[in-house]
């Protein structure tokens, strides 16, 4: 590897490289109106079960990629969030809410691809992997504060547990641990591209649930 390839850590590389990707998912109209308290919870309920259908996607692949050694290393048990997504489901739909939930056609894609990076392309994976949990464990605090005052969740408790890394003591610290991993990641230069280029495609995949829950969700005139 040149000096030129090695003066950028990946980790900074990978964040740059998906910046503009990463602002527009945030700042999609359905996430702007949710946060705004323009929705109600049924629009907060309605995007928790997309969550569900990607984490469920990334975390029924993670025991078979624990000795992976380029995704091994970044297959943490304090990130698991099916087990909070399912009880935060249960709360805010009721006890059958499985039957009742649904991916929307851009959800079910991002998960389709969650599950063929998994199966065939650890590197890919990673690329998922880091989009969703670090912008979850950074960004999404954010969206629980908002959710408990907007609905009277209790604090940190059911309808919000997803959002609640109770596992992890110092979350800037995990950060810079995970980043770590990244600049160390088991990859030459054209395969960290890859990686850089599967995260753009991951943001893009957020970025098409948020314009379709948008789609389910217009403001009235």
């Amino acid at each position: 590897m040149d000096a030129s390839a090695t003066a950028t850590p990946f980790s900074t590389l990978i964040r740059t490289a998906s910046h503009d990707a990463h602002t527009e998912a945030e700042t999609s109209t359905f996430m702007g109106d949710l946060l705004g308290g323009r929705l109600g919870v049924d629009a907060f309920a309605r995007y928790t079960e997309q969550l569900w259908f990607v984490y469920r996607a990334l975390e029924e692949a993670a025991d078979g990629l624990a000795d992976d050694p380029v995704a091994g290393p970044f297959i943490r048990p304090e990130l698991l969030r099916t087990a909070v997504l399912e009880r935060d489901l249960a709360h805010l739909l009721g006890p059958g809410w499985r039957e009742r939930v649904s991916p929307l056609p851009a959800t079910a894609a991002y998960a389709a691809r969650v599950e063929e990076c998994a199966r065939t392309w650890p590197a890919g994976y990673v690329a998922h992997h880091y989009t969703r949990y670090l912008g979850d464990l950074s960004g999404g605090q954010v969206i629980r504060d908002r959710a408990e005052r907007q609905w009277g969740f209790a604090r940190k408790g059911d309808g919000v547990r997803f959002y609640v890394f109770d596992a992890i003591d110092n979350p800037a610290a995990f950060k810079r641990d995970y980043r770590a991993l990244l600049d160390a990641v088991n990859a030459d230069d054209l395969e960290r591209q890859r990686i850089v280029d599967e995260c753009r495609r991951a943001f893009a995949f957020n970025t098409a649930v948020f314009r379709e829950l948008g789609e389910e969700y217009p403001l009235s005139a």
